[in-house]
């Protein structure tokens, strides 16, 4: 039976510009993540499929965080159909490599996107034609000594934990990871061999970013590649386009590459912690999430009064007192 529709209280949007952004959800709880995302933000092309939410937004970090229904919070960098799937390996890795990099100044633009969202305004700078520039010449070069670096090159993929939402997606705390997800590590930019003598110094400083890249992947492409090969393989084009350096435990910036026979998503999580770790909740029992979808449907009217006979650690109510004050 369908869910009654809840609406939350509206929030008066600031002048941000309009962004695309995906929402990872329990299962089952993508129908109330939708409406919420409209009541909540004014969301438009809300598109939902199995564990995420797609949406359009003009909404700053602040309103973003008080989605209660969600998992993990992305900003939405490509969403296409599934790639192809042949019997070569080589041209797997090629069209998985190009849907995710692109050319030099993509990311740099994704990066202004990205600080602006996190309040860095003043760093951004927009990074200068200049440096895009450099850049493109710089991951031309690499691309014709590739041959000879790949002797220098010192990648290696860890597995670790699982931390499992019900959907399947992955919830990453600090200093736990999916088994699911490898984070590619490899020799910083410094430790590259030298491209000579005409390189920018700045353009390295003014882009260098820590990066790990979280990918997984299901279906037909997962019968051929591994999530392992493609993660590596994305991690050191990156290392020789833009010069980041790979940091598995504190990295400034994660790159979330989901690949199976639906689609293609390619995604940053704006926010290291998941929504559904509530500052309010000091000791977990119900899925926070779960637990406003329940309080939700009691359609709480003010003035109301709130009873959850046999409540165990109370997480209903304080998602209802804490949404329904």
């Amino acid at each position: 039976e369908e869910a009654p529709p809840h609406r939350p209280r509206l929030v008066k949007m600031s002048s941000v510009e309009p962004g695309r952004f995906f929402c990872t959800a329990g299962r089952g709880l993508e129908p109330f993540l939708a409406r919420e995302v409209r009541a909540r933000l004014g969301a438009t092309e809300v598109d939902c499929v199995s564990g995420k939410v797609f949406f359009k937004a003009a909404a700053g970090p602040g309103e973003l965080r008080k989605l209660r229904s969600g998992e993990r919070l992305f900003l939405l960098l490509k969403k296409q159909s599934p790639l192809p799937v042949s019997g070569s390996r080589g041209k797997m890795l090629h069209e998985i490599k190009s849907l995710v990099i692109g050319e030099p100044k993509y990311w740099l633009d994704i990066i202004s996107v990205w600080k602006k969202l996190h309040g860095h305004e003043g760093e951004t700078d927009d990074v200068s034609q200049e440096n895009a520039l450099a850049l493109k010449r710089k991951s031309e070069e690499e691309t014709n000594t590739a041959s000879k670096r790949q002797k220098t090159e010192q990648v290696r993929a860890i597995a670790s934990e699982e931390c499992q939402v019900e959907a399947g997606e992955t919830c990453v705390a600090p200093g736990r990871m999916s088994s699911q997800e490898y984070w590619i590590e490899s020799k910083t930019s410094s430790e590259l061999p030298s491209k000579g003598s005409g390189e920018n110094p700045t353009v390295n400083e003014k882009l260098s970013f820590s990066f790990r890249v979280s990918c997984r992947c299901s279906g037909a492409i997962a019968k051929i590649l591994t999530s392992q090969e493609i993660g590596r393989a994305i991690g050191i084009m990156l290392v020789k386009q833009c010069g980041w350096r790979a940091d598995l435990r504190d990295p400034d910036l994660e790159i979330f590459v989901h690949l199976n026979d639906i689609q293609s998503v390619v995604g940053i999580p704006l926010f290291r912690l998941p929504l559904a770790n509530r500052e309010y909740i000091k000791t977990a029992g119900l899925r926070s999430t779960v637990a406003w979808a329940m309080a939700s449907l009691a359609e709480i009217s003010a003035g109301a009064l709130v009873l959850d006979p046999m409540c165990g650690l109370g997480t209903i109510l304080l998602e209802a007192a804490k949404e329904w004050p």
